[in-house]
This record gives C-alpha cells, structure tokens and sequence, in this order.
C-alpha cells in the first residue's frame, strides 16, 4: 500500500493552517503554517500552496480563519467585512476555479448563519469538510481512471496533479497510484514544467517517495518521445475546465496536439469542483506571471536587461483533443456535456 502525503491541514492546537511548503522542495521538506488571511495570500501567490483541489481547500479554511480572526459583533459587518477577505483571497489565483469555488462554498454556508458567534463554528466545520471531501474525491478519481491506464506501460504527465496539489493522493497521479496499487506495472515520464519546474521539483519527489518508476524529460522532448511509440498515454490534471477547454498549466496544450497527432489517448482528471460550464475560453482570464521567473533560472540571469517575456501560467486546450475526463463520478467521453455528470456541475 502506498502512504498517503499530507499536504494541507487545520490544526486546532494553533487554530491555523498547515502545509508543506512545496517551493522547499525537493531540497528540504518543511512545513509552514497560516495564522491570517494575508499570510495565507502570500502562500497561494509564491506558489508555495498551489494545484487546483489544494486551492479550494485553502480556499474555505482561508475563509474560516477570516471569520475566526474578525473582531466584528454586529452579524452584517462581519459578513460585509468577511465578503471582502473573501472576494479579495479569491483573486490571488484567478485562473484556477477551484480557489474561488472553496472560498463561496464556506461563505455560502456562514450567510445561513444567525450569529457571528454560529457564523464563525459553521465557517470551519464547512471547511473541515471541504478538505474531509476532497480526500475521498481523489480516491475515488483515481479508481475511476486506473482503468484507462495500461497493465503495462509508459504515462507522460506535465506539471504537479499529485498529493501536492491536493490534500492528499492526488488527481493525475491519484489515477497512477490507484492502478499502482492495482498491480499495473507503470513507468511515469514527468516534463519538468518550466519556468518553475514543478514536474521535476513535486512531481518527480512524489513519485520517487512512492517508488514508482519516474524519469524527468525537458519539455520540449515530450514530442520526440511520442514519435518513438514510448508513451501509452498522457495523463494532466485541471485548474478550469470550460464548455470547450481545459485550463491547466502552460505547455499542456503543446502536449495535447502531439498526444493527437500520434494517436495517443490525452486524458484529464479532475474534480466536478474545476468545471466551470457557465463559460468558454474566452470568458477565462489567463494568469500573467513575473518577469524574474523566466529572466533567471537558480540564482543565475538567463535574460538580458530590458528584454520582455511572456509568462502566462495555464494554457487552454480544446475538448477536441481530450480523450476522456475522470471525475469522482466516473467517466466522461466526447461530447462533453453539462448533464453528464449527474447535475452536479454549476
């Protein structure tokens, strides 16, 4: 069996948040903790939390710990004041709807409230529950995609969809691990994701942690590879997924029309959480990202002075090249619909 990672938790002894701080990684495995809203903004802006399912538990304990801290009596102050901490925490991450849909979801639940005193125990025990949830959504993802998997063959994953971007288990590698645990002889190759290398920094030390068979490629290997018939598969996860593409981390596009090109399966796992139905790509505004992460790269400038760079974070890739979708629920297929998933999306 394999152990699950923590990644992020409420800790009551000190009524704050905790998590492993994943910038630390792989040199050192440290753990960090949220006692403030703006402290927890920090966390989720230097990445230090980040992944889609992560973003929405830190999402609705950040609400929580909002509520916790106000100092406000009068119910309609608080809940004015706690809109605006919510509203403001939502932002830091705005591609990646998972943030924002934790974040409503424990708002949604204090404005039932009929006290600040209630308020306060309904924000945490909802929180308590998001995360409660989302252990077993990953479960249930990966049981559900380890069939898609082969019994024996090679995955081709890009960024960090494991424990780390989750409570624990994770999405993409949920599904992994699950056929793992299986008995499915599985072999991972991890681009490494530029600019910050979170496939080689997170997902390459869950993997590695777990024993599973990992081998780091730079990204633009990925195609050469695919044409030599080494991958059985590509396997990402989500940060949004619209009525016609899957936001996720920049480069997963690139994959997607390769993936397509040599008619290899490209699959997606998330959770209903990350669907945004009531929306298309363009609707989407796409996270611009610093100058400094693609000017130096480990202490050393790689860019001249003045020179301009792109750095979005997430790309869109079309559904027309996702093969399937795994969700808690089960499977989706081509065409993708709104009424597939058991009425659960928004």
């Amino acid at each position: 069996m394999i152990e699950p990672i923590r990644t992020l938790w409420y800790e009551e002894e000190t009524d704050s948040i905790v998590f492993i701080d994943e910038t630390r990684l792989p040199e050192s495995y440290e753990i960090a903790r949220c006692t403030s809203l703006a402290e927890l903004g920090s966390a989720i802006k230097t990445l230090a939390i980040r992944g889609a399912p992560a973003l929405g538990v830190a999402g609705a304990f950040g609400v929580a710990i909002a509520a916790r801290r106000s100092g406000e009596t009068g119910y309609d102050q608080f809940f004015s004041q706690l809109t605006k901490d919510a509203n403001w925490l939502s932002s830091t991450r705005p591609t990646a709807v998972n943030l924002s849909w934790g974040v409503q979801r424990v708002l949604s639940r204090v404005k039932r409230s009929g006290s600040v005193g209630e308020a306060k125990i309904a924000a945490l025990s909802e929180a308590l529950a998001v995360a409660r949830e989302d252990a077993v959504i990953c479960r249930k993802i990966g049981q559900h995609g380890a069939g898609l998997l082969p019994d024996h063959g090679t995955v081709l994953t890009h960024c960090n969809a494991g424990a780390l971007a989750c409570s624990e288990w994770g999405t993409a590698l949920g599904v992994i691990r699950s056929a793992v645990e299986a008995g499915k002889e599985i072999r991972v190759i991890a681009c490494e994701t530029r600019p910050l290398l979170q496939g080689a920094r997170l997902t390459a030390w869950e993997l590695a942690r777990d024993r599973i068979d990992v081998t780091v490629i730079t990204d633009s290997m990925a195609a050469s590879i695919m044409r030599q018939g080494k991958i059985g598969c590509v396997i990402v996860g989500a940060d949004r997924i619209t009525r016609d593409a899957v936001f996720n981390k920049i480069g997963t596009y690139m994959h997607a029309v390769c993936a397509k090109y040599h008619g290899i399966p490209f699959y997606v796992a998330a959770p209903v959480s990350t669907f945004d139905f009531d929306r298309t790509e363009e609707d989407i505004i796409v996270e611009e990202r610093g100058r400094e992460e693609i000017a130096s790269f480990f202490g050393r400038t790689t860019l001249p002075d003045g020179v301009p760079v792109k750095n979005p974070g997430f790309d869109a890739t079309p559904l027309t090249l996702v093969s399937a979708i795994i969700t808690e629920h089960g499977l989706l297929y081509p065409p993708y619909d709104i009424r597939q998933v058991n009425g659960n999306i928004r």
